[in-house]
């Protein structure tokens, strides 16, 4: 049976009269995982480095490192010291997206914000003076009361919007295969075309003529609808789908390589060292020991999402596995 990893669905319940959870803990933790929540979260570490992994970007981290995930991302923060435990090495706040729909839909001063949100859905890592009054202003939230501790979290939230070139997008895929912003109906009709045929042979010429255009005008629109030529986003998303499946399944990399629709592995290892900036095996180990293998009587199951519970008492969580494992938030 092949090697699946599924990420852990982590129900997180507020505390009473709480429009966000904030949190610290050790490392090793029960809830320090690969797994996934509904939630925005705002994630800082303040001890110790080592490997993140978050949807399918596979980097090192160190102290001070803050990155915000958006719903449904899948993530997880590896420390590289064995069984030591790191007394409070992750600080972080956690948020719904119903609640950040209500402060950004009812100020109008909140549209910076609202765009910076929507990013999130790829996960943000910050720096410069971001990261360190991101962090300064995280670590006055755990010691605010009261109104006050909203007032910190609207500053937060325009303190990371602020600066755009002091974020970083790290993963390749939101949690479902979206477009970020809408594009002409032609232009979305070569990408569903492309990421629904991507394993195969697929012509510059065949696609135009979907689109009804010259091959020459159909490279210039596609061009400047997407921002990247037809050949460059054809091998990204072929890329980007061997990503998935180095980190989650057994296959060979040769396997894998025409699986995404490489002819060759020559060309299969240049194109992914071009993308990701490591080799295809190297991109394998570095996942691998951010995730964990699911058990083999859940690997073909499908699971309901979890519910809030009315009965819950606060900060519990519950937790239950993806439905159908990666392929919620690749949309492979």
């Amino acid at each position: 049976m092949e090697r699946k990893s599924v990420p852990v669905y982590e129900v997180i319940v507020f505390p009473p009269s709480a429009s966000f959870r904030w949190n610290v803990h050790d490392y090793p933790h029960h809830l320090a995982k690969w797994h996934y929540h509904v939630e925005y979260e705002l994630h800082l570490i303040q001890n110790s480095s080592g490997t993140m992994m978050i949807g399918d970007y596979v980097g090192p981290f160190e102290p001070d490192c803050l990155v915000l995930t958006g719903p449904n991302l899948p993530h997880n923060w590896l420390s590289d010291t064995g069984n030591l435990i790191i007394p409070d090495r992750d600080m972080l706040i956690q948020f719904s997206p119903e609640c950040a729909d209500r402060i950004c839909t009812n100020f109008p001063e909140f549209e910076e914000v609202q765009r910076f949100l929507s990013e999130a859905a790829f996960g943000l890592l910050f720096s410069g003076d971001t990261a360190r009054k991101g962090a300064s202003l995280l670590r006055q939230i755990g010691r605010a009361q009261g109104a006050q501790r909203m007032i910190l979290f609207l500053e937060l939230l325009a303190t990371l919007a602020r600066i755009p070139s002091e974020r970083k997008t790290l993963s390749h895929r939101a949690p479902a295969a979206t477009i970020p912003s809408r594009p002409s109906e032609k232009a979305e009709r070569a990408i569903n075309y492309i990421h629904n045929n991507y394993f195969s042979d697929i012509h510059l010429t065949t696609i135009a003529q979907l689109c009804g255009m010259e091959s020459s005008a159909f490279s210039r629109f596609f061009k400047k609808q997407t921002g990247h030529t037809f050949a460059k986003y054809v091998n990204q998303t072929r890329i980007y789908s061997a990503c998935t499946l180095l980190a989650h399944t057994d296959r060979s990399v040769t396997e894998i390589c025409f699986d995404v629709g490489f002819n060759n592995i020559a060309n299969f290892n240049r194109q992914f060292v071009k993308f990701c900036d490591q080799t295809p095996s190297a991109y394998r180990r570095t996942a691998r020991r951010c995730t964990t293998p699911a058990p083999a009587s859940i690997q073909e199951s499908i699971f309901m999402p979890a519910r809030y519970g009315s009965n819950a008492s606060p900060d519990k969580k519950v937790q239950i596995p993806m439905s159908r494992g990666v392929e919620a938030f690749t949309g492979a």
